[in-house]
């Protein structure tokens, strides 16, 4: 059954969320009155969430105690992790003796969470197993993203196929349907995916995640100087968003920008993003370059 504004309360809450509007997520959070507890829960997560979206994780971390549900202690423990890298080794611990027993199948948000911590360690194989243990909707989306993120388009594109069996109209599997798009390589599902996008950004309005989805399609249809603007607006809305620099590294250097244009966006990533999957990557091939520099000198030297 799909979503819609009549039955379902949090209609505005989610979609903003999903579109990574994230401060209107947090409006929406607060026009919902309602004296149904479980609504209150999952109202109040994606107002976490959204703070989370926004890293202001100390909000999280303040407003969320042992008193609250389950659910909510969940995401706490994502802003936790982000918020202190010092203490991912015992939260990593505590997951991994919990998925040992269950997370608990008809919490889909837990399993959500823990899937996000774990994807953080790049460690897909432990977040597929929570995020497959329920058909809900969010967890099939990440299901997918994160499948796309180990080059496997062929299986994500059966994990579609449920979620559009679940809800075909929803803005999160028309989401899902445009990544898929990007990442199965032919032009009319890349045209496809693109159309999408702009779609959804002249219904919803523009977002750093929309319009990096945009500018992925473009790039991956060759049209690298349509998609710089796009881009531009995205850092415009949001000068810090790990999506838009990675994507801006990029892109300059595709059009053949100066050096120091591509150093600046990588050494603001450094410096906001540290545990960024792409910056622990890029860390790890300067210092195998070092290395291999360094024995190169070293044998030339002896020679």
């Amino acid at each position: 059954m799909a979503d819609t504004h009549e039955i379902d309360p949090l209609f505005e809450v989610k979609n903003n969320f999903y579109l990574g509007n994230y401060q209107q997520c947090i409006n929406e959070c607060q026009k919902v009155k309602t004296a149904d507890s479980q609504l209150t829960t999952q109202r109040d997560a994606f107002l976490y969430r959204a703070y989370i979206g926004q890293r202001k994780y100390a909000v999280v971390l303040d407003a969320v105690n042992r008193s609250s549900a389950a659910e909510l202690q969940s995401v706490r423990l994502l802003a936790d992790y982000l918020a202190s890298p010092d203490k991912r080794p015992s939260i990593l611990a505590s997951l991994n003796e919990k998925m040992s027993g269950s997370l608990g199948e008809n919490d889909y948000i837990s399993l959500l969470m823990a899937a996000t911590v774990f994807l953080y360690e790049n460690d897909s194989d432990s977040a597929l197993r929570l995020l497959h243990q329920t058909e809900h909707i969010e967890c099939l989306a990440l299901a997918i993203q994160t499948l796309l993120s180990i080059d496997r388009p062929d299986v994500a594109r059966k994990e579609l196929a449920r979620m559009q069996a679940v809800d075909e109209d929803s803005t999160l599997t028309q989401l899902a349907t445009a990544q898929v798009g990007i990442h199965s390589g032919g032009g009319e599902k890349l045209q496809d995916a693109f159309y999408a996008y702009q779609e959804l950004i002249d219904k919803y309005g523009s977002t750093s995640s929309l319009l990096n989805g945009k500018a992925s399609a473009l790039m991956c249809l060759g049209r690298w100087e349509e998609a710089e603007p796009v881009l531009q607006e995205a850092l415009d809305k949001d000068c810090n968003h790990p999506d838009t620099l990675v994507n801006m590294i990029v892109l300059s250097q595709h059009l053949g920008k100066e050096a120091d244009v591509c150093g600046r966006y990588v050494s603001q990533l450094k410096d906001s993003y540290r545990s960024h999957p792409w910056v622990q990557d890029f860390i790890a091939k300067e210092a195998e370059f070092d290395k291999i520099s360094s024995n190169y000198r070293e044998s030339v030297a002896s020679n």
